[in-house]
């Protein structure tokens, strides 16, 4: 099992470091898109004060010439906020793919925190390559969004396969803890017997807490937080009896180490000792007073 997890855990890392290397050229390819197009609507703009570009040749035309800026209002504006949204987008990615900061990404964006899989990942960067490769861009933007878009598709596979686990699977932190514990550990007891043991001991105990509980419920301790039980006075004498509980007195008993009783008294020292008096009586009643 041991092989087995080192394979998962190299091969998700292999994945992992593609990943960031995709995300690392989608950001160097939208800075180069950046500017190209603020070049192309330079020489565009260029060229059509010098009179070179007619109002029609300028109709015409859907995108302006070399780059990816639509011919429309604001259309430069829009070219550059796509970029820029795509470079924000690359560079959350990327700090999510090397874990820092975690508790960040733990309480504001979750799902690409330590508690989710690669799925989002995967499609958050099958959509970065898809609106980027929807253009006509170089040949170097080209490839690198369509190496973005394939490694998405393949965290988009580990996440469905892996679910939840992938990041633990594929965690440095977490592989170094768990090597610490590769020696084996010597273990009298079978695994079966420790764990009908365990379970017996805990349904001992379960059993004697449940039973303390209803006790204790009865007889009204638990009833209010704000007031106490009955006590071990008439109050709960009183409440025991009321549910058909008998209070009996502990026979008293002498310690072991006290000594033991001398013999009997013989008859002689019976016969010698003082007889009672004897009881008074009146004419009127047979009984004593």
């Amino acid at each position: 099992m041991a092989g087995v997890r080192a394979y998962i855990f190299f091969g998700l890392n292999v994945v992992r470091f593609l990943s960031i290397v995709s995300l690392i050229l989608v950001f160097a390819s939208s800075i180069f898109v950046i500017v190209t197009d603020v070049e192309a609507v330079n020489a565009f703009e260029a060229a059509r004060q010098s009179g070179n570009v007619t109002a029609q040749d300028f109709a015409d035309c859907e995108y302006i010439e070399n780059s990816t800026v639509p011919n429309q209002i604001g259309g430069v504006f829009w070219a550059i906020i796509n970029r820029l949204l795509i470079i924000f987008q690359v560079v959350i990615l990327f700090l999510s793919e090397i874990g820092w900061p975690s508790p960040f990404f733990d309480r504001f964006f979750p799902v690409l925190g330590s508690g989710f899989g690669l799925g989002a990942l995967g499609i958050f960067q099958g959509l970065i390559g898809a609106a980027v490769l929807s253009q006509h861009v170089d040949d170097f933007t080209l490839v690198s969004a369509f190496f973005l878009f394939v490694l998405g598709c393949i965290n988009m596979f580990l996440g469905l396969l892996f679910r939840e686990s992938a990041k633990s699977r594929r965690s440095i932190t977490l592989w170094r803890e768990g090597a610490k514990d590769v020696l084996p550990t010597n273990n009298p007891r079978p695994a079966t017997n420790l764990s009908r043991s365990s379970s017996g001991q805990t349904c001992i105990s379960s059993t004697v807490y449940d039973e303390k509980t209803r006790d204790v419920t009865e007889f009204g301790a638990m009833r209010n937080g704000s007031r106490a039980g009955y006590g071990f006075g008439r109050q709960g004498e009183k409440a025991a009896g009321l549910r058909g509980f008998l209070i009996s007195k502990p026979l008293e008993s002498r310690p072991r180490y006290a000594a033991r009783p001398t013999s009997a008294p013989s008859r002689s020292s019976r016969s010698s000792s003082p007889e009672p008096e004897s009881e008074p009586h009146f004419a009127s009643s047979g009984s004593a007073i």
